[in-house]
Parts: structure tokens; sequence; C-alpha cells
């Protein structure tokens, strides 16, 4: 199978060895293997990567229900800083745009997250949404917005 994360990798070799526990280098493979994640549904990872400051607003839970309602479609990474030092802090920012479907329904997220290094680990600290927006409902006859080259109906309307 190949990474949900799109780096033409397979999955085995990209986003889930981290998923399962090796660091991410980069604030970029955290963002590419949390993708991964709503595209798996592993919301003990999400949760698990996010910054200590930002856990006491997430629930596992909620996760779960969120990744459960959405079949995540695509992920482009439109742009990763380098690594900065804001009050003494490890910071990087990752913009990219994801889409997803939630009901026969195409909806594109673009979001400017920021990460920060806590103990020598990249977790995601928060996230400026530029843009959440209704694409287009599919049909069964369209072909799929996952690029496949299939039919809907074919393809990720079947999951």
């Amino acid at each position: 199978m190949l990474c949900p994360c799109g780096s033409k990798k397979i999955f085995t070799q990209c986003c889930q060895p981290i998923i399962n526990g090796i660091n991410a280098k980069t604030a970029e493979q955290l963002m590419r293997s949390r993708y991964s994640a709503y595209a798996t549904k592993n919301a003990s990872y999400l949760y698990n990567t996010y910054a200590d400051k930002s856990k006491p607003a997430q629930s596992i839970e909620e996760i779960s229900q969120w990744a459960k309602q959405c079949q995540w479609i695509k992920l482009t990474i439109l742009n990763a800083s380098p690594v900065f030092i804001e009050k003494q802090q490890r910071l990087a920012t990752v913009e990219f745009l994801a889409l997803y479907l939630q009901k026969s329904k195409l909806f594109c997220l673009q979001e400017l997250s920021t990460f920060i290094n806590e103990n020598d680990q990249w977790r995601y600290l928060d996230g400026d949404i530029i843009k959440h927006q209704y694409l287009s409902k599919i049909k069964a006859n369209e072909l799929c917005p996952c690029q496949s080259q299939k039919k809907f109906k074919k393809c990720c309307a079947m999951i």
C-alpha cells in the first residue's frame, strides 16, 4: 500500500515506522505521519503527537470520531519552514492542503501548522486554518478525486 501522505513510498517504509514509535526527524515528517494517522484512523497516535500545551484541549474519543467521519484523499505540502527559535523554543511551520470526503462531499482544508520540538521530539502545537471549503458532491460515475483513474463508485465510495 502506498503511503497516504502522498510521498509515493510504501506505507511501511514511510509514515508507518513513525506512527509505530520512531521519532520524526522534521516537522514535515511529523505532519505527513499525522495525515497518514488520520487516513488510517489512528487516534492514539494523533493524540500522542500533540504538544504538551495542546493536549488538554484534545481527547482520543473526539479525534477518533472526526477521523471516522472523514476519508482522507490527498495531502499536498505547500511550504515547510526551517527550524526557528522563539522564546527559547525550537519551532517550525508546515503549510498544507488536504482533500477529504465526508458523505460523498469533497472538502479542501488549507492550514498553516506550527510544530514544537519537546524533548527532542516534534509535536503539533496548533494551526491556523487558511481555507476550509466544500468543493463538490462526487457522483458515482465521476472519476474518483483520489486520482486513481477509476470511477468513484468503484474506488473511494466503496471504502
